[in-house]
């Protein structure tokens, strides 16, 4: 059977295709400030089918295409970030530069992982938003000119902000709570992260959305 490249497991909603039960990583919030420094002027740019990654978000991907083997394995082996960016339309197997949006994702390759059936599989941590400036080449990886894309923060005091961010997470919990495909683990997990913008992050990673939808959220 042949595999989709970069297939999102559905963290979460937990049982993807690739996996044999619920995955469920460490939550590892990136520190606010932290996330949005030392953003490259260049960037390796590993194209995404079928999921968008936010900051500080933990996942896995099934990679199948051999031009993202090699540039995951490159940036892997020199210790340095990788972009994640979503192709605008997950069905094309080449992309070209306009095939991909331009806000993204930089990344750290925290592992590569060769499976039993012979795929591989590697685990991407989210850190920080960047734009696209210009694609500098395409092969043999795409090569981008990049910006930082900062957040518009606003104060944890913010008694505005707190009151959504506190309706989403009840909200995220009563949608956990009733349905019977989500496991238990989702709920603690939720209950148990502390910083706000990871937290809208996180479920807007594991929204039942399509890529189009979750892009408009990064």
């Amino acid at each position: 059977m042949e595999r989709d490249d970069e297939k999102d497991f559905r963290l979460v909603v937990g049982k993807g295709e690739h996996t044999n039960g619920d995955f469920f990583p460490v939550l590892d919030a990136p520190d606010d400030e932290a996330v949005n420094t030392n953003i490259p002027d260049e960037l390796a740019i590993l194209p995404l089918k079928n999921t968008v990654l936010f900051p500080g978000v933990i996942i896995p991907i099934s990679v199948g295409r051999e031009k993202s083997l090699q540039v995951i394995k490159k940036m892997y082996k020199a210790n340095k970030l990788i972009g994640t960016v979503t192709q605008k339309d997950a069905k094309i197997e080449d992309p070209k530069a306009d095939d991909l949006y331009q806000i993204g994702t930089l990344s750290e390759i925290v592992k590569i992982l060769e499976m039993p059936d012979g795929s591989t599989s590697v685990i991407l941590q989210g850190k920080s938003r960047f734009k696209i400036e210009k694609m500098l080449h395409t092969e043999p990886y795409f090569l981008a000119q990049i910006s930082a894309f900062f957040e518009k923060k606003v104060s944890k005091k913010n008694k505005e902000y707190q009151a959504i961010v506190s309706s989403l997470k009840d909200l995220s919990l009563k949608i956990i709570k009733l349905s019977v495909q989500i496991p238990e683990e989702a709920a603690f997990a939720i209950k148990n992260i502390e910083n706000l913008n990871f937290l809208v992050n996180f479920i807007a990673s594991n929204a039942d959305a399509d890529n189009a939808t979750k892009q408009g959220l990064l």
